[in-house]
């Protein structure tokens, strides 16, 4: 008997038996040996100590590769419920799967961890690991291990595996004195996982149901090398600087309010910043060939219903009823566009005709998903649908692209991520109309010179989709823009075009939005700048500050003639200390001061400081004046 192995660089090793993914690492070097977590046999990632006993491609997979952290995840949160096990053994495992940056594991016991809890927690997992004990892997019968785990006083385990059809056998894997249930893969011993943090704790229905026992869940995160653990922490250490809740707050901007959860209530300089947000974009349409348009908020359940979003979606409308007739508030503006569309005869000369709304919609979010002004109830997406001809699209996705990039880059946004979502298996349309719709897509893309990946299943229901994703300046990412083909909603609510052959032809249909919700976006604004937003967005851009009462209307003058020049600006007349002032509009981050005293008002002059306590020094009115309007036209 030979197994003949191939290597990802096209290599053949042959042997003369069965081999594990272990032996064949050994055989390619001592040093790939030991760093060695698992492999991936014929495309499926297996556990080290897997036996190949036929032919099969091999790839080892190591620390360096995405699934080589996925392993460490995983095995880490085994690693926690074991040290769990061996600080409370009263304590009940449930499930710990792979989130994320980390894991987490679920937990029932008698008192709530606190948090000298989870620094004893954690030190035992830092010994564990150091005992460097084997993962071992062993396969039972359904009923033997319900009876095992029975045994072993772990009911939550044992009700997971009633559930699995009587016929099937279940994997457990074992590390010292514990053994869990899991389909794996693992990491080979506990000594691989050695960079890891637990975070924090948190409640959790068993099984997700509410109706269920309440649980702990310990969330960690588990990192390849200690330089990335480390970077992890310190971005998070950032981004809580940056949280856009806590910014509103200082800053003024908005708040979230009990009496109407998962909305927003904007305060004047929040709403300004929406406002620029929205006529900049307002612009964007104008200059790029959209027509404005406004759909009505509730729309008759029946034509939910044609559009598929009815069966697909319901669970999250918020749904009303009058005489007798039930309507949902919109989720999304698609339908409403097409209404537009219809009226009227359209002929192919009137294409591509593209339609933008600002439209408010509603989804009914469970509360525990709400999170500031990044996920709510009552949001407004700057939506654009395009309608056009098969032969139009393109060249209209192309066109988007470049257009997105160069809002993007006016946001501050220069890192775009981009993948194409393909079919997901509930879907409606044929299969050719797929293929076409996924091929413009990715051709565009190309044309564009961009770089993108596919995600396989993740496009919606009725179309493929481009995901245009934002990298911030500590390394996150934001998904904002999309662009969808849709080959099927104008045949589902009947819109058609005259064709140059004088036929009835159905339009083709382009979903886009480049910000999206302008809610979540101006939160990802807000910490992308941690709070210190360009000129062009700054709620207040100048603050006037006179030293004492005598420059009090020479301060009011100056305000004046800038505001004149479409400039925001704020005078603070209060009777304090300059330096008080200074500091105080500092921690408002606005992007100028001007400080007047008697020497200024004698020189017509102001002393100007810019944000990040730079001296600017004097200069004239009209030169601050200047540089204050070029640093908003440039979006500096």
């Amino acid at each position: 008997m030979t197994v003949n192995i191939t290597l990802p660089d096209g290599a053949v090793r042959t042997f003369d038996q069965a081999v594990t993914v272990a032996d064949v690492a050994l055989s390619i070097g001592a040093g790939l040996a030991k760093a060695t977590l698992g492999g991936k046999v014929d495309g499926v990632l297996v556990d080290a100590s897997h036996r190949i006993e036929a032919d099969a491609a091999l790839a080892i997979v190591t620390a360096k590769d995405p699934e080589g952290l996925e392993l460490i995840r995983h095995s880490t949160a085994h690693l926690l419920a074991y040290a769990v096990k061996d600080l409370f053994p009263d304590a009940q495992v449930t499930i710990g799967p792979v989130i994320e940056n980390g894991f987490y594991y679920d937990f029932a016991y008698k008192r709530p961890f606190t948090p000298e809890d989870l620094t004893n927690i954690e030190k035992r997992m830092a010994a564990l690991s150091a005992k460097d004990e084997p993962v071992v892997r062993r396969v039972l019968p359904r009923d033997e291990a319900v009876a095992h785990f029975k045994q072993m006083g772990e009911a939550y385990k044992a009700e997971i595996i009633g559930s699995i059809p009587a016929d099937q056998a279940v994997s457990l894997y074992s590390e010292g004195a514990f053994e869990d249930l899991c389909r794996g893969p693992h990491v080979p011993s506990t000594g691989k996982l050695k960079h890891f943090k637990l975070m924090k704790v948190a409640g959790a229905y068993w099984r997700g149901d509410h109706r269920n026992e309440m649980l702990q869940r310990i969330y960690g995160t588990a990192w390849a090398t200690k330089d990335e653990l480390q970077q992890y922490l310190t971005m998070l250490e950032e981004a809580e600087k940056r949280d856009h809740r806590k910014l509103g707050r200082e800053l003024d901007l908005f708040h979230i309010d009990e009496h109407s959860p998962g909305t927003v209530f904007w305060h004047p300089k929040g709403w300004t910043l929406w406002q620029e947000v929205e006529q900049y974009m307002r612009a964007v349409y104008r200059d790029n060939g959209y027509l404005e348009v406004k759909g009505p908020q509730i729309l008759d359940k029946g034509l939910w219903e044609k559009t598929g979003h009815w069966d697909k979606y319901r669970d999250n409308m918020f749904t009303t009823e009058s005489e007798k007739r039930e309507y949902a508030l919109k989720p999304m503006n698609c339908p409403g566009h097409i209404q537009i569309f219809k009226q009227g005869i359209k002929s192919y000369r009137d294409l591509p005709l593209r339609y933008g709304e600002f439209g408010q919609c509603h989804r009914n979010e469970p509360t525990g998903g709400l999170h500031g002004i990044m996920r709510v109830r009552a949001f407004t997406q700057d939506d654009g649908h395009i309608f056009c001809t098969e032969d139009d699209v393109l060249a209209e996705c192309e066109a988007y692209t470049t257009l997105l990039q160069k809002v993007y880059k006016d946001f501050g946004f220069n890192n775009i991520i981009y993948k194409v979502a393909t079919r997901p298996e509930q879907r409606i349309g044929s299969d050719e109309s797929w293929d076409k719709a996924e091929h413009a897509l990715m051709e565009s893309l190309r044309r564009s010179g961009c770089d993108f990946e596919v995600s396989p299943g993740d496009g919606a229901f009725y179309g493929p989709k481009i995901e245009y994703t934002l990298k911030d300046a500590i390394g996150r990412q934001w998904q904002c823009g999309t662009m969808q083909v849709d080959f099927f909603m104008t045949e589902r609510l009947d819109a058609e075009y005259v064709g140059e052959d004088g036929g009835r032809h159905r339009p083709v249909m382009l979903h886009r939005a480049i910000v999206g919700s302008l809610e979540r976006f101006i939160g990802i604004l807000i910490e992308e700048h941690a709070g210190a937003l360009p000129t062009w967005l700054a709620p207040t851009q100048v603050a006037v500050l006179n030293i004492t009462d005598s420059q009090a209307g020479y301060g009011r003058d100056l305000a004046k003639s800038l505001r004149n020049q479409g400039l925001r600006v704020e005078v603070d007349g209060r009777n304090e200390k300059i330096t008080a002032k200074i500091r105080s509009w500092a921690m408002q981050k606005v992007p100028f001061i001007a400080v007047v005293g008697d020497k200024e008002v004698a020189a017509g002059a102001v002393a100007v400081r810019a944000r990040g306590n730079q001296d600017l020094g004097v200069m004239s009115i009209e030169a601050f004046a200047e540089l204050v309007s070029k640093a908003v036209a440039d979006k500096t």
